[in-house]
């Protein structure tokens, strides 16, 4: 290995122990407490060396929902691949839908919450923020029903979704109906 392989190894090693930390730190006590400062002192490195892989918090953050983006899109398809049928496959993209917005709040705000500086729907939208809707509309798209944008479709089902994590995280809707809720939303929003 020459050592400019082995020093782009470690840059990258280095920039994972950052957006890993990040992560940590924002799960355990919100994204309040993520500072570069905080960072520094935990991953062991210098506030320059951090400032050397990302420009401040907002980059940590759009890093942190990059990541996340790709979890999410991993835990839909691999929950709707276990389904078997349309409304199955609704029904399970919803169910991995909110349990990730539940067991991984901070990301979740990074993702959908937080200026991580990332295009949403946009011709420069990042490959893994794409890739998390490809993968909503992979199961949406055919239970759209006939006559109805497929896009459109997973874009109204999603904004369901994010309603619904939103509201019972903030402990505004009772938890002992999010599952008719869940099946409510399937049965009425789609025709499979």
């Amino acid at each position: 290995m020459s050592v400019q392989e082995r020093k782009q190894r470690e840059r990258a090693e280095r920039e994972r122990l950052i957006v890993a930390t990040a992560r940590e730190l924002a799960e355990q006590q919100g994204w309040d407490a993520v500072t570069t400062r905080r960072l520094a002192e935990r991953i062991e490195y210098s506030q320059p060396v951090l400032y050397s892989h990302f420009r401040g918090k907002r980059e940590i953050i759009g890093a942190v929902a990059l990541q996340g983006a790709a979890e999410l899109a991993a835990a839909v398809r691999a929950a709707t691949a276990a389904a078997d049928g349309p409304r199955a496959r609704v029904a399970a993209l919803a169910r991995a839908y909110l349990d990730f917005a539940a067991r991984n709040p901070a990301v979740y705000d990074a993702v959908f919450h937080l200026d991580g500086g990332l295009a949403f729907a946009h011709q420069d939208t990042p490959e893994p923020l794409k890739d998390a809707f490809a993968a909503l509309l992979e199961t949406l798209g055919e239970a759209a029903g006939d006559g109805v944008h497929p896009g459109v479709f997973t874009e109204t089902f999603w904004a369901a979704l994010h309603g619904l994590a939103t509201l019972t995280r903030s402990g505004r809707l009772p938890p002992e109906y999010a599952e008719p809720r869940l099946e409510l939303l399937v049965d009425r929003l789609t025709m499979v």
